[in-house]
C-alpha cells in the first residue's frame, strides 16, 4: 500500500515520521520540569511500603536474616509488618529454598494433638524484639492433618518445575475440628506470650493463592477452611483481625471469580461452623505481579501487569459498599512471581541486583498510592515479597533486599520512603506517564518516566524523583528542574541522596572488585558501606523566596534522587 502512494505523499509521510521521532528525542534531551506545590495536599502519607514477606520462615532467626530485619525496622518510623509462608508446616526447621517448617503440630500414637511452638516463637520473637508486627499467615497443612500427606518434604532448586514444591502441605485437612483447635491454640499461645494488646495489632490471614498452585482443594473447601480458621481465631481473641483471600493474578477472570465468591461468602453465605450468615472479614488481601521478559537479549519489565492487578482488586472492593472501608493489603506486590528463581536459571530476572529494581520500586509505589486515591479505598499496605537467602552465592539474582548481609540498591528506596512523612502534595511533571497509560500499556514509549512523589510536614519537605523505563537499558543523565512553591520563606537545609551506578550501590562496587564469591573481610566491609543510602554531596543552605525554590540536578536512567528540605 505504501508503494502506491504518490511521491509527494510519500515524502510528506517520511518528513512527518522524522519529525515525530525527532520531537521525542528532543523531549528526552530536554529533561524534565516538575512543579511541586507544598501547599496543595492530596492526602496523608502513610507507610504502605512498610510491609515485607518471604517464603522461607526459618531464615528469620538466622544471622543475615536477623541483620536485615533490624535494618528494615530501623528505616521505618512506624511498625513494619512481616508475612511469611509455612508457619504450620511439619519438619525439622532446616531452611531451604521455597521451604520452611516449624513442626508446630504433630500427633501421638493415639492420634492426639501435640503442639510445639518453639520455632514459631523464635520467628515471632525476632519480629517483636525489633518492634515489627506479624502479618500472620495461617498455613500450610501439617503432615498429620493432610488428606494427602505423601510426598511432603520437597527439594526444589532453581531451574526445577515450580510445581515440584506442591506436596502434602497444600491439601485440605482430614479433620476440620483438629485444624480449628490448632489455630485456636496458636492464637491463645500468642496472647499468653506477647499480650492481648500486642496481638490485637497483628493481622491474621489464611493460606496463599488458593486459586493457584498452593491449594489442592476446591473453592468451597477453601471457604470452609476459612470459616473454621476465622472462628478459631475469634474464639481465642475476639478482637483479633482476620482476612483473606490472597488470590494470585487478581486482574484475571478466574481470580475475580474467586475474590467475588469469597466476598459473597463472607457477606451472605452460610457459615460452615455456626450455620449463620456470613464470616468475619477484617481485611482484604490479594496479590499483584509484573511479568518481565527477555526481548532481543534485554530485560523488559511489565509494571502495567502489576498495576492492572492492583486496579482490579481496588475496583472490585469499591463496588461493595459493605467492604469499601475495610483495610486492603496487597499480600504480595512485586515485579514478578518467583523470588527464589535466580537470574542464572531465569535470565529475565537479571534486573534484581541493580538500579532497575530500585527505580521500578519507586515508580510503582507512587502509582499504588494514586490508584488508592482514584478508587477511594482504604489501602493499608503492599507486601514486597523480597527478603534474603541465607548462605547463597553473592548477587545470584534472587529477588532479595540484601545478599550475604550486604544491602542491594532497592533497599535504599525503602530508606527514602522511611524519611517521607506529613502529607502527600501535588506533583506535575512534563515527563510523567499518566496513570491510565501506566496501567494500560506500562512504560514502553520512546522516553522515560521522570516523575516524583513529594510530602510536606511541619518542619520539612521531602521529594523522591525517579527516571524509569520498562526496558533495562542505561542512558545519559537528564536534567531535572524542580520548581517548588508553598515553602516557608527563608533559609533551609537541603540534603540530596542518590541511587545510581555510583551512589548507594554495592552491586557496582562488587563488580569492580572482580565479582568475588569469597570476598575478604575488608571487601565485605567496603560492600556493606557501599550498600547504604548515600548523599550526592554535603547538605547545603538554600533560601526560598516568597515560598518558591528552584532546584536543578542531573538524573541518569534508572536513577532515584531524594531531596530533603529542613527548616
Amino acid at each position: 500500500m505504501y508503494k502506491r502512494l504518490p511521491s509527494l505523499r510519500r515524502l510528506m509521510l517520511s518528513i512527518a515520521t522524522v519529525l515525530i521521532f525527532n520531537a521525542a528525542d528532543a523531549q528526552s534531551a530536554a529533561g524534565a520540569r516538575i512543579d511541586i506545590d507544598m501547599g496543595k495536599t492530596i492526602g496523608p502519607m502513610y507507610p504502605a511500603w512498610a510491609w515485607f514477606g518471604y517464603d522461607e520462615p526459618n531464615y528469620t532467626y538466622m544471622k543475615d536474616g536477623k541483620k536485615l530485619l533490624s535494618e528494615i525496622a530501623e528505616l521505618s518510623p512506624g511498625p513494619v509488618y512481616v508475612r511469611t509462608h509455612s508457619l504450620l508446616v511439619s519438619g525439622d526447621g532446616k531452611a531451604a529454598l521455597k521451604w520452611g517448617s516449624t513442626n508446630a503440630y504433630t500427633e501421638d500414637a493415639n492420634g492426639n494433638p501435640v503442639y510445639n511452638w518453639t520455632i514459631i516463637d523464635s520467628i515471632f520473637d525476632t519480629y517483636i524484639q525489633r518492634g515489627m508486627k506479624p502479618l500472620a499467615q495461617v498455613g500450610f497443612m501439617p503432615e498429620a492433618l493432610s488428606t494427602h500427606p505423601q510426598p511432603y518434604r520437597h527439594y526444589w532448586k532453581p531451574g526445577d518445575p515450580y510445581t515440584d514444591i506442591i506436596t502434602g502441605w497444600a491439601y485440605p485437612p482430614k479433620d476440620y475440628n483438629k485444624w480449628a483447635e490448632l489455630v485456636y491454640q496458636w492464637v491463645k499461645h500468642s496472647v499468653d506470650r506477647y499480650g492481648k494488646k500486642e496481638v490485637e495489632s497483628w493481622y491474621w490471614e489464611l493460606w496463599n493463592e488458593p486459586n493457584g498452585h498452593y491449594w489442592k482443594g476446591t473453592m468451597e473447601e477453601f471457604h470452609k477452611l476459612y470459616d473454621y480458621t476465622a472462628d478459631a481465631i475469634k474464639r481465642a481473641l475476639p478482637t483479633a483481625k482476620v482476612g483473606g483471600n490472597n488470590i494470585a493474578g487478581t486482574a484475571s477472570s478466574g481470580a475475580q471469580k474467586w475474590l467475588r465468591a469469597f466476598f459473597e461468602h463472607c457477606l451472605r453465605g452460610t457459615n460452615y461452623v455456626t450455620g449463620k450468615t456470613g464470616s468475619p472479614l477484617d481485611a482484604i488481601l490479594f496479590h499483584a505481579k509484573g511479568w518481565p521478559r527477555l526481548v532481543n537479549g534485554t530485560v523488559r519489565m511489565s509494571m502495567g501487569n502489576q498495576l492492572r492487578d492492583i486496579e482490579a482488586g481496588f475496583k472490585l472492593v469499591a463496588s461493595y459498599p459493605e467492604l469499601k472501608g475495610l483495610p486492603i493489603i496487597i499480600g504480595e506486590s512485586d515485579p514478578e512471581g518467583c523470588a527464589a528463581c535466580g537470574m542464572h536459571t531465569n535470565p529475565e530476572n537479571a534486573y534484581r541486583n541493580g538500579t532497575m529494581y530500585s527505580s521500578y520500586t519507586a515508580a510503582s509505589f507512587a502509582r499504588k498510592y494514586m490508584l488508592a486515591d482514584l478508587y477511594k479505598v482504604n489501602f493499608l499496605g503492599a507486601v514486597s515479597w523480597s527478603f534474603e537467602f541465607e548462605d547463597q552465592p553473592w548477587f545470584y539474582g534472587f529477588r532479595d533486599l540484601a545478599t550475604n548481609g550486604v544491602d542491594k540498591p532497592v533497599l535504599n528506596v525503602f530508606r527514602m520512603f522511611g524519611k517521607m512523612k506529613g502529607n502527600r502534595v501535588e506533583v506535575v511533571s512534563d515527563r510523567a506517564y499518566d496513570l491510565r497509560t501506566a496501567v494500560d500499556s506500562s512504560f514502553r514509549r520512546n522516553y522515560t518516566d521522570i516523575n516524583a512523589m513529594a510530602c510536606s510536614d511541619k518542619r520539612s519537605a521531602t521529594i523522591m524523583v525517579w527516571n524509569y523505563h520498562d526496558d533495562d537499558l542505561k542512558g545519559v543523565a537528564e536534567t531535572v528542574q524542580l520548581q517548588l512553591k508553598g515553602l516557608p520563606t527563608g533559609k533551609m537545609k537541603l540534603s540530596h541522596y542518590l541511587i545510581d551506578d555510583q551512589f548507594s550501590n554495592a552491586y557496582e562496587v562488587w563488580k569492580k572488585m572482580g565479582a568475588p564469591q569469597n570476598p575478604t573481610p575488608a571487601q565485605v566491609k567496603e560492600l556493606e558501606a557501599a550498600g547504604k543510602l548515600h548523599l550526592l554531596k554535603q547538605p547545603e543552605q538554600v533560601s526560598a523566596v516568597k515560598g518558591r525554590l528552584p532546584v536543578s540536578f542531573s538524573l541518569p536512567r534508572q536513577g532515584v534522587s531524594f531531596l530533603q528540605l529542613e527548616w
